[in-house]
């Protein structure tokens, strides 16, 4: 419970640093934290750490609403509430060792090996599947962002979801092909939240600083095999994979510039998901330009058209 409500905060604080006001709940959700609410109540007070990491005095949570008046009709019965499974210590990152041979049969050794292992098998909910990039080999840009959704879950290929569809889009926006380019992220497991009455989880969690470095050998892997010109770092998780947990606080203050990781360059940007959220020709200006600079940078042939891309409201 305590996991879930950290991550839950986590993802607050990254959407309010996206710029995101309001979010929505379901009301399955709503019952949930009330039921947390009622069971912190009850328990000792948790001591809040502040990002900072200094202690601040605990706070108490609020008591659960109270229930609206039933006029005569029966009680709803309180939905049955499946928790993620705990997340135990991870164990070591897990050691690549690729074959000698081409790219594919390299890749498709670390495909076998990322599919295999226990831990991304353990993390997975019944009927869901490990997900590894896919894409050209030869790509001379590759996107990577933080970890599979629903759709990406189910059908075991990244960014298959409405924020891959956009994905795709902006990458037909550039002048090639999804399939010219390599899409992967940083996780190769959907992170866990719990679940009601059984059904799928619902909404999406960052991962945490030890999930992330378990996964970081299959990532880096990856580019290792495609040794792409430039990587695109889509949002602020993907980019504390490759420039530090610590470097920064908001994704402004590193997007739009370069930087570098294991010799190949970076370009930070939001992910295709603040689109999504922020339907204005601004926001996706502000994504193309930093895309703008990625296509010059593996010179790629640039129009005039495409340079004034939502250049106006």
């Amino acid at each position: 419970m305590r996991a879930t409500l950290l991550a839950l905060n986590e993802e607050l604080i990254r959407l309010k640093a996206a710029g995101v006001k309001s979010v929505s709940i379901s009301d399955d959700s709503i019952r949930l934290l009330r039921k947390w609410a009622g069971a912190s109540a009850r328990a000792a007070p948790i001591a809040v750490l502040p990002r900072s990491g200094t202690p601040v005095a605990p706070i108490e949570a609020a008591p659960p609403a109270s229930a609206p008046p039933s006029f005569g009709e029966p009680p709803r019965p309180t939905p049955a509430i499946k928790a993620a499974a705990p997340l135990p210590d991870l164990p070591a990152a897990p050691t690549v060792n690729l074959p000698k041979g081409d790219k594919q049969t390299r890749w498709d050794a670390l495909r076998d090996q990322v599919k295999a292992d226990p831990v991304c098998q353990r993390e997975l909910r019944p009927g869901k599947q490990v997900v590894v990039g896919v894409g050209n080999l030869d790509a001379a840009v590759a996107f990577f962002g933080e970890a599979p959704g629903a759709e990406e879950e189910e059908q075991g290929e990244p960014f298959v979801g409405p924020a891959g569809q956009l994905l795709t889009k902006m990458i037909a926006g550039m002048g090639v092909k999804r399939e010219d380019v390599y899409i992967g992220n940083i996780m190769n497991w959907r992170p866990q939240l719990p679940t009601v009455d059984g059904r799928d989880q619902e909404g999406n969690r960052p991962p945490t600083a030890a999930e992330m470095t378990y996964c970081l050998p299959y990532m880096m892997a990856q580019i290792e095999i495609v040794q792409p010109r430039v990587i695109v770092a889509l949002g602020a998780t993907a980019a504390k994979a490759f420039l530090g947990f610590d470097r920064f606080k908001a994704l402004g203050e590193v997007r739009g510039k370069w930087h570098e990781f294991s010799g190949t360059l970076v370009m930070v940007t939001y992910h295709p998901s603040y689109i999504l959220r922020n339907q204005s020709n601004r926001s996706k200006r502000v994504i193309w330009e930093d895309l703008l600079q990625v296509m010059e940078r593996v010179e790629m042939p640039i129009t005039d058209k495409q340079r004034g891309f939502f250049a106006a409201e």
